[in-house]
C-alpha cells in the first residue's frame, strides 16, 4: 500500500508539471507577435514588445514571414499584409530609424517582395534598410545603387517606384544574378537592360533598320533589332549575339551552351532578313548535333566560325562600298583586336555578376540550411512529445494496477476482519460452554463427595460402636446428634434407619463431630 501510494504521489507531481508546462506554454503563445500584427499595432508599441521578446522568437518570425513570401499557397496572406502595409501613415524615415531591427526588416522584405532581408547571414544597416523603404536605394542588395541610378532622367528612371537601371529589366522592373548571357539586352545608348524573354513578349524585338556602329549611313535592307522603352533607340542584336558569344562562349558548360543556343534561335525565329534566318538555323543546327552526341567545343568552335564568315560577309559588303577589300589574314586579326577588347570589358562585369551570383548561393544554401534544421527540430519534438505521451500511459497502466491492487487488498482485509470476528464469537461460545461444563461436573463431584461422607456417617451412626460411645458422651455431643439427625429427616434420610426408641437420635448425634466440612467454592477445579 505504501508503494502505491507513492507512485501516486508521482503520479500527481507528473500532472501537476504537465499542468504548469501547459500554462507556460500556452502563456508564450498568446504573447508570441503575429506578422499581422506588426501591420496593424503602432510602430513604437510593436517596437517596444519586440525588444522584451526573446531572439528564438524573433527567428521564429522572421521565419514565418519567410514562409509567407515564398509559399505560393500562402499568397492571400502576403497580399493582405502587403496591403494593410500601404494604408498605414505612420511610417516615416524619422520614425524607422528608431524601429526594432526585426521590424524594420519585416517591413523591407513585405514591401518589395525579397525574402533575402530577413535571412540570418545576411546584414543590412539599419540606414540601409530605410532607403530602400522608401525607395532612395536599389533594393537589389547587391547593387544598392542610388535612385535614380547615374542621375538618370529618362522617363522609366522617373516613373518607376524603386528602378534601378543598373540591375533591373526596363519592363519587369525585376534582376537576377544571370551574366554573360543572352537573356539579358543591353542598350547600346542609354545602357538600360531589358530580359529578352520580356523584350520578346513586350515586342520591342522586331525588324526594323539601324545604324551600324562606326557607320553613319542607314542600310536598305531591314534587319531584326532591339527598340529600347527606356530612350526609344535601336540596336541591331546580330552584331549583339556575335559579341556575346565570342566573349562569353568559352565560359559555358554544356547545359548553359544548350539554353544560350536555345535563346538564339527564339530571338533570331522573329526574323526575316537572311542572315537572322540564318543565324536561327544555325542555332537549331547545332542543338541536334549536341543531342545526338557532338561535344561542347566542338559546338563552340562550328559558333564561332559561322560568326566569322558572317562578319566577314558583312566586312567585304562594307569594303566593296569603299572600294577595298581586306584579305582574310586581316578580318581574323581585326576580329582577334575586337574580341580582346570586349573580353576585358566583359571580364569585369563578369567578375560583379559572379560575386553577385556567389551571394545569391549562399542566401539560397543558408536558407537551405535553416529549412534543414527546422526540419530536423521538428521531428525532434515529434519525438519528445511521442515519449511523453508514452511516458504518461505508462504512467496510467501503473496507477490503476496499484489501483486495483489496493481494493483486492482492502477486499482481503475486509474479509480476514470478518472471519476473526467469526472465529472469535466461536471462542467465546466454546469459552462459555467449557465454564458451564465445568461448573457442572464441579458441582455433581461436590454432591458425589457429600453423598458418599453421607453414607459414611449413616454407617457409624448405626453400627454397635456408635452405641458405646453415646453411653460415655456429655449431654453437649447428644445435643449435636439430635441435630444431625433433625437434618437427616429434612432431606429424607432418616427414614430408612431402625427405630431404637429416645435414644436414637442421642446415638447419631454422637458421631456428629466426625461430618467434613463442605468444600469452599473457591477450591480449585480438576
Amino acid at each position: 500500500m505504501t508503494g502505491g501510494q507513492g507512485h501516486n504521489e508521482e503520479v500527481e507531481e507528473g500532472d501537476e508539471e504537465e499542468a504548469d508546462q501547459k500554462v507556460v506554454q500556452r502563456v508564450n503563445t498568446s504573447n508570441r507577435i503575429q506578422p499581422r500584427d506588426i501591420m496593424r499595432e503602432g510602430l513604437d508599441t510593436m517596437a517596444q514588445r519586440m525588444r522584451e521578446q526573446p531572439d528564438e522568437s524573433l527567428e521564429e518570425l522572421k521565419a514565418d514571414v519567410r514562409d509567407i513570401l515564398g509559399n505560393q499557397n500562402r499568397r492571400e496572406e502576403f497580399s493582405l499584409l502587403q496591403r494593410l502595409l500601404q494604408v498605414r501613415r505612420d511610417l516615416t524615415p524619422e520614425r524607422l530609424m528608431h524601429a526594432h531591427r526585426t521590424q524594420l526588416e519585416i517591413f523591407v522584405a513585405l514591401k518589395t517582395g525579397i525574402l533575402a532581408f530577413l535571412l540570418p547571414d545576411i546584414s543590412v544597416f539599419h540606414t540601409a534598410l530605410v532607403e530602400i523603404f522608401f525607395h532612395k536605394t536599389c533594393r537589389n542588395i547587391s547593387c544598392r545603387s542610388p535612385l535614380p541610378a547615374n542621375e538618370c532622367t529618362c522617363e522609366c528612371c522617373r516613373s518607376m517606384t524603386g528602378f534601378c537601371n543598373q540591375c533591373m529589366c526596363v519592363i519587369c522592373s525585376k534582376f537576377d544574378f544571370d551574366a554573360n548571357t543572352f537573356r539579358w539586352l543591353g542598350c547600346d545608348v542609354c545602357s538600360h537592360w531589358t530580359h529578352s524573354d520580356c523584350a520578346m513578349r513586350g515586342g520591342s524585338i522586331a525588324m526594323g533598320v539601324s545604324t551600324k556602329a562606326g557607320s553613319d549611313r542607314t542600310p536598305s535592307s531591314p534587319e531584326l533589332i532591339f527598340r529600347c522603352r527606356a530612350c526609344g533607340s535601336v540596336s541591331e542584336l546580330l552584331g549583339w549575339a556575335r559579341d556575346v558569344f565570342q566573349n562569353c562562349a568559352l565560359r559555358w558548360e554544356r547545359d548553359s551552351l544548350g539554353k544560350e543556343l536555345d535563346y538564339v534561335r527564339r530571338i533570331f525565329q522573329m526574323a526575316d532578313d537572311t542572315r537572322g534566318k540564318h543565324l536561327c538555323w544555325k542555332s537549331q543546327e547545332v542543338l541536334e548535333k549536341m543531342k545526338n552526341g557532338l561535344d561542347t567545343n566542338s559546338a563552340i568552335k562550328e559558333m564561332l566560325y559561322f560568326f566569322q564568315e558572317a562578319e566577314n560577309a558583312e566586312t567585304k559588303d562594307l569594303d566593296r562600298d569603299d572600294s577595298k577589300i581586306l584579305d582574310r589574314k586581316q578580318v581574323c586579326e581585326r576580329v582577334a583586336e575586337v574580341v580582346r577588347e570586349a573580353i576585358a570589358k566583359i571580364e569585369g562585369v563578369a567578375e560583379e555578376k559572379a560575386a553577385f551570383v556567389k551571394k545569391a548561393r549562399s542566401a539560397l544554401e543558408a536558407s537551405d540550411r535553416e529549412l534543414k534544421d527546422k526540419k530536423q527540430e521538428l521531428a525532434d519534438l515529434e519525438y519528445e512529445k511521442q515519449r511523453k505521451k508514452q511516458q504518461i500511459e505508462e504512467l496510467e497502466s501503473i496507477v490503476k494496477l496499484k489501483r486495483a491492487e489496493a481494493e483486492m487488498f482492502q477486499f482481503k482485509s475486509d474479509e480476514a476482519r470478518r472471519e476473526a470476528e467469526g472465529l472469535q464469537r466461536i471462542v467465546s461460545a466454546k469459552a462459555e460452554k467449557i465454564e458451564e461444563e465445568y461448573a457442572s461436573r464441579y458441582l455433581k463431584l461436590r454432591l458425589d463427595e457429600a453423598e458418599a461422607e453421607r453414607r459414611l456417617l449413616f454407617d457409624k451412626l448405626q453400627g454397635p460402636d456408635a452405641v458405646r460411645f453415646l453411653k460415655g458422651s456429655d449431654p453437649s455431643q447428644m445435643l449435636l446428634l439430635n441435630k444431625i439427625h433433625g437434618l437427616f429427616e429434612r432431606v429424607g434420610m432418616v427414614s430408612t434407619m431402625p427405630a431404637e426408641g429416645p435414644s436414637t437420635p442421642n446415638l447419631n448425634a454422637s458421631n456428629a463431630g466426625s461430618i467434613p466440612s463442605k468444600p469452599s467454592s473457591s477450591a480449585p477445579g480438576p
